[in-house]
């Protein structure tokens, strides 16, 4: 895929930004450090866990595999961010929620417990682009919901925050209001730890980040 030039850019040192996520948070998250993608182009993988895979792994390959797909689709010079978030009690990987019975399924699993919250990023360059550097980070972020009342779970599905939402919610949304404690990143759980992209951005060739 050839791509316009990246606007406002010099070429010769800077190659095109893309974000391989449709997630309008991280393009939000990417605002706060004044960057916006020359292109966002949503990797369609398979994101199905394999069989006794540990959530770390899972979300490092995930990352990987998303910003290795775009990169594959490109023969102009770029670097490509890969992304992505996963909620997890102990080893298991909770589902994104589609539907409410599953948001439901999450919230009453993650209500009056302590849970762990992993993001992974990964940056890497086109192959039109040999100077970029492929580099990643795996963030881990506690967090801990109060108890949850019955009325308290319908209110927040009500609310409808929870949809396509790793474990059933968002950070950002209504069940801000429940959660009584968080250790580590929380633009990563929202989805994009802005600290770390900002020293793997630091660390490109090129002017990325003051």
């Amino acid at each position: 895929m050839t791509m316009p030039g990246a606007p406002g850019s010099d070429n010769a040192t800077r190659p095109a930004f893309v974000l391989a996520s449709a997630s309008p948070r991280r393009l939000d998250l990417l605002a706060q450090l004044g960057l916006v993608p020359d292109h966002v182009l949503p990797a369609s993988i398979d994101e199905t866990p394999r069989r006794d895979e540990p959530p770390r792994q899972y979300v490092k390959r995930m990352a990987d595999e998303k910003a290795r797909r775009v990169a594959e689709q490109l023969s102009d010079p770029a670097l490509i961010l890969g992304a992505d978030t996963v909620v997890t009690l102990g080893r298991r990987i909770l589902p994104k929620a589609e539907d409410r019975a599953t948001a439901r399924q999450c919230l009453s699993m993650l209500s009056g417990r302590r849970h762990t919250v992993m993001t992974a990023i990964r940056l890497m360059p086109s192959a039109a682009w040999p100077e970029g550097r492929t580099c990643e980070r795996v963030t881990e972020t506690v967090v801990t919901f109060s108890r949850l009342s019955d009325y308290q779970i319908d209110a927040l599905l009500d609310a409808g925050d929870w949809e396509g939402k790793a474990g059933g919610y968002a950070l950002q949304g209504h069940a801000a209001g429940f959660i009584r404690f968080i250790s580590g990143s929380a633009s990563a759980v929202i989805g994009l730890p802005l600290f770390e992209t900002a020293q793997l951005l630091r660390g490109q060739p090129g002017n990325w980040l003051p």
